[in-house]
């Protein structure tokens, strides 16, 4: 059986992307024959300052997503990063196979350099790429669904296994990453050239818990473009584009029956039909996460439940590279 794991970060509300991008396709896969393992990846969160109790409250918030979004924890481990020692552990020890040259190539590093000055950065941001190595490769994952703005970590993260498994043997699975060619990469409402993203304006992405009218508001404020012409083509219209694949998502028609649908019509009234079924799709899902949340006692055995299938396969992996670099481990 194929294994995936991926993560979420608890910081900010999570978006259309989050769903479209990750959690919805985490829950259709549980009907592929896959093992599955998520986690909700707090200890990335804090290379950047976090409310304490914000960073808590989001943590329990995205375990009731995943279970809303149709995660079965029935059949997936749904785990909390921080509560499982191996991660911290693992981290300590691949960062000593990865040089300070190929975390400086980190993309994400580079872009927020750029914006501020290279010395003021923390060191947990300059080497959480190793951390997410660490992530991935404790539980032998075969596969990592990812946006494609994460190929270049997930490709970092062979190369620290191929390198381990050189020195010390096949410890490590190299994993192999996976996009969704539809939904991997939901871009921006107010600059289609960017991924939507919860740290930008308000307008320029649709959170999960938005109002129905904020929804549809703003959809309706979306930029398009100056051709009044509703077609797919991501080069010379990404804006419409992004909201064709959104629309494909949420109404489960092709892309180009959605251009049919709306061959005489203008910009207006595809965005508001847009909006509203957003809007409405969103609104049931809000409802089934407030009955998820408030169960406190689900929550916390689902948690229990993923932290133990996690902890076992996590440690074992631990123990095993200790042993072959000559560290000793034992759990008391």
């Amino acid at each position: 059986m194929k294994r995936i794991v991926s993560g979420i970060k608890p910081t900010g509300e999570l978006t259309l992307g989050n769903y479209l991008g990750a959690m919805k396709r985490w829950a259709e896969m549980e009907n592929e024959n896959i093992e599955s393992f998520y986690f909700i990846a707090n200890l990335h969160a804090i290379t950047v300052r976090q409310d304490p109790f914000q960073l808590r409250k989001r943590t329990f918030d995205i375990v009731a997503w995943l279970i809303t979004c149709g995660v079965n924890p029935e059949k997936s481990l749904i785990f909390i990063q921080s509560m499982i020692p191996a991660h911290t552990e693992i981290c300590w020890v691949l960062t000593n196979y990865v040089t300070i040259g190929e975390l400086g190539k980190m993309t994400q590093f580079k872009d927020k350099v750029s914006k501020s000055s290279r010395e003021g950065q923390v060191a947990g941001l300059f080497e959480y790429p190793v951390l997410m190595a660490g992530d991935v490769l404790l539980y032998d994952a075969d596969e990592v669904p990812v946006g494609d703005d994460q190929m270049q970590h997930l490709e970092l993260t062979r190369n620290i296994a191929a390198r381990f498994n050189n020195l010390y043997g096949q410890t490590f699975k190299e994993p192999k990453g996976t996009v969704s060619k539809i939904t991997a990469r939901i871009m921006s409402l107010k600059n289609p050239e960017s991924k939507m993203s919860k740290s930008e304006t308000e307008d320029s992405y649709i959170a999960l818990e938005d109002k129905p009218e904020d929804i549809i508001k703003k959809f309706k404020r979306a930029v398009t473009d100056s051709e009044n012409q509703i077609r797919f083509d991501s080069e010379s219209k990404p804006a419409i584009s992004n909201l064709l694949n959104i629309y494909s998502a949420f109404s489960e028609k092709s892309i180009d029956e959605i251009v049919s649908d709306y061959k005489n019509e203008g910009y207006g009234k595809f965005k508001t039909d847009l909006g509203e079924l957003v809007a409405s799709k969103l609104d049931i899902l809000q409802k089934r996460f407030k009955e998820i949340r408030e169960d406190e006692e689900f929550l916390l055995k689902t948690i229990k439940r993923g932290n133990s299938g996690a902890s076992e396969i996590a440690d074992k992996k631990v123990s095993e590279v200790y042993e072959k670099i000559g560290l000793v481990y034992h759990r008391f």
